[in-house]
């Protein structure tokens, strides 16, 4: 729909949005913000196909300009005011494909923390005249994605959260106000499913979040199955199908996975070589690793590296590159 269509209130809404976010994105690439887990993207030039992962639960929203994104082999297109739901640990491709001086690419990434939708979640259940969609069931984080489009209320709320950010006070008080606000809004809005179902996945006391926070830690040393279901108390097998039904793949998959993720991120946002990036993230043969990497990202960690500093401004010096 083109802006001219729109009702007045929600084009000064929408005009007002983009002036906010071409306000905090004064650098190319990624702009980190006051708020913990919001970062803002500003591109001028299109940027090729590259991969990124998500690293918790988060709304991505694209304000200006156009992009796509490629999720399990599905491609999903992302006009002005679209925006996915993103789960944690989802590796996908990612490219800008409209951006220029006079009229930049830009978005945002709001990580949203899983204990606050159950939250809001049970106070909209507890309130009978709360129109709300119930999911219909369990939605496992392996399903694609799919693009949403942003509604007044959700652009409203989002505003007046960014706006809040600029001042000490309105921070602390205001801020998290208008973070349930959005959240309420996407409960209301047609990936609640997948919402719910990502912030039920990722409570504390659930074994797969229990697993990826020790992977996390203990990236560098021998990871086993056996010892990992040891840990929460479960059999291998037992563990193994719980990890396909919430990532789409097994443990050990999925700590090669999130190794070479983090390699990837190594290799572009800090100082390290390969040898030492190889060694941070668990590989003892180089050429183990450099095979790994390949297959994975389809070029050798060097080519990677020289390729994602050349193209994504900002990465040197360690700035966020999944936009």
């Amino acid at each position: 729909m083109s802006p001219y269509e729109l009702p007045p209130e929600e084009r000064l809404t929408r005009g007002d949005l983009i002036a906010e976010l071409i306000t905090r994105s004064t650098e190319l690439g990624g702009n980190h913000s006051e708020w913990p887990g919001l970062t803002t993207y500003r591109f001028t030039r299109v940027v090729p196909l590259q991969w990124a992962v998500v690293e918790s639960l988060a709304l991505c929203c694209v304000i200006q300009g156009r992009k796509r994104v490629i999720v399990e082999g599905r491609e999903h297109q992302y006009d002005p005011f679209h925006y996915l739901v993103f789960t944690r640990g989802m590796r996908y491709q990612t490219e800008v494909l409209e951006a220029s001086i006079e009229k930049p690419f830009l978005s945002f990434v709001l990580q949203i923390a899983p204990a606050i939708v159950r939250s809001v979640l049970s106070e909209m259940a507890d309130r009978r005249t709360t129109t709300f969609a119930k999911p219909t069931g369990r939605w496992p984080a392996a399903v694609n994605a799919y693009v949403s489009p942003i509604d007044q209320n959700l652009t409203g709320a989002v505003l007046r959260f960014m706006r809040s950010l600029s001042e000490g006070p309105d921070r602390r008080v205001l801020a998290p106000i208008f973070l349930r606000e959005i959240i309420y809004r996407l409960l209301q809005a047609e990936q609640v499913s997948r919402l719910v179902a990502a912030a039920d996945t990722e409570r504390e006391n659930n074994p797969v979040s229990e697993i990826i926070r020790h992977i996390r830690e203990r990236m560098s040393e021998p990871l086993t199955v056996s010892d990992m279901a040891h840990r929460v108390q479960m059999s291998p097998s037992a563990l193994s199908t719980v990890f396909a039904e919430v990532t789409g793949m097994g443990p050990y998959q999925f700590v090669k996975r999130m190794r070479l993720d983090r390699a990837g991120t190594l290799l572009v946002q800090s100082d390290l070589n390969v040898t030492e990036v190889a060694r941070q993230v668990g590989y003892t043969s180089l050429s183990h690793f450099t095979h790994e990497f390949k297959r994975y990202y389809g070029a050798t960690p060097r080519a990677y590296a020289a390729q994602r500093r050349a193209v994504v401004p900002g990465s040197e010096s360690g700035e966020p590159v999944g936009f």
